[in-house]
């Protein structure tokens, strides 16, 4: 059961690896925690313009996790793990459902982000409190 998943989830992992490949030529570190493949920028990056331009911390394609830093990935395992299971479930169509939830929670009047069903969810499951309105 477990090949199944990481197989219905393999495409957005591979996007996701493709996506951040560039950051292993300048000393990105991965390590595999609990079948997902985490990727930190160096330190050498830490405060650098363009990791600071970044809109995240860390961002879940499949079973591959980014952060900004291997502190972020501490922090924020949890939450991204459960992007990761949501991935598992969804397979590709996440990456239809999850900007389709954003813009459900806009046209409603909500935080496209904040209210997000996805993010709700992972927020629930890592036993963290949700955002101030």
């Amino acid at each position: 059961m477990r090949f199944v998943r990481y197989l219905w989830a393999a495409p957005c992992t591979l996007a996701g690896l493709m996506l951040i490949a560039p950051a292993f030529l300048v000393g990105a570190i991965a390590r595999r925690v609990d079948g997902v493949i985490e990727i930190a920028a160096p330190a050498a990056m830490q405060g650098s313009r363009w990791l600071e331009s970044l809109p995240f911390n860390a961002i879940t394609f499949g079973h591959m996790v980014f952060a900004t830093s291997v502190m972020e990935l501490e922090r924020l395992r949890a939450h991204e793990h459960a992007h990761v299971r949501q991935y598992e479930q969804w397979g590709i169509f996440f990456l239809l459902a999850y900007p389709a939830a954003s813009v459900w929670q806009w046209l409603r009047g909500r935080r496209a982000y904040v209210d997000n069903w996805f993010e709700v969810q992972a927020r629930r499951s890592a036993g963290q409190d949700p955002p101030a309105t």
